[in-house]
């Protein structure tokens, strides 16, 4: 159950990644009109229109991982601590704080982004999109680090 969990995790957290990557990049690039190229393309796309699905994504990623918590703590763990691998449970720790504080900044990024009104600074809108990014690319990046190091379900 465990595995079928993680590779579900790891599914979500790979459309999170796009998502907030793609938001991110239009964020704070807007797009210019007439243009042809690939990346133009790219950011004409409305950076609200991403908000509600990275709220979803970044929640039901959070949810997972919390029920694959256990199953780390008690079976993963010990064996990193008992390998020496305690500078990736150092960063898997980080890790940890980094998405609790993405919990926290969830609700704000949604409200400036669920009806972003012309007049409103597109900066904040931009720099909370780029926290978020940058939490969501450490997670993803740090995970795959401490899956790889030992392997899931060993």
């Amino acid at each position: 159950m465990a595995i079928a969990l993680m590779i579900i995790h790891g599914l979500v957290a790979v459309a999170l990644l796009g998502a907030v990557t793609h938001q991110t990049l239009a964020a704070w690039a807007p797009a210019v009109p007439r243009r042809k190229s690939f990346f133009a393309r790219f950011r004409s796309i409305a950076p609200a229109s991403f908000a509600n699905a990275i709220v979803a994504l970044y929640l039901g990623s959070a949810l997972l991982g919390a029920s694959l918590y256990l199953y780390f703590r008690v079976d993963v763990r010990p064996a990193l601590e008992r390998s020496g691998h305690w500078q990736a449970l150092g960063l898997f720790d980080l890790k940890e704080h980094f998405i609790s504080i993405g919990l926290g900044v969830l609700p704000a990024y949604w409200v400036l982004w669920r009806r972003p009104a012309p007049e409103e600074p597109r900066r904040m809108r931009a720099i909370l999109t780029a926290i978020l990014a940058f939490i969501v690319w450490w997670a993803f990046l740090i995970g795959h680090v401490v899956n790889n190091i030992m392997g899931f379900g060993q």
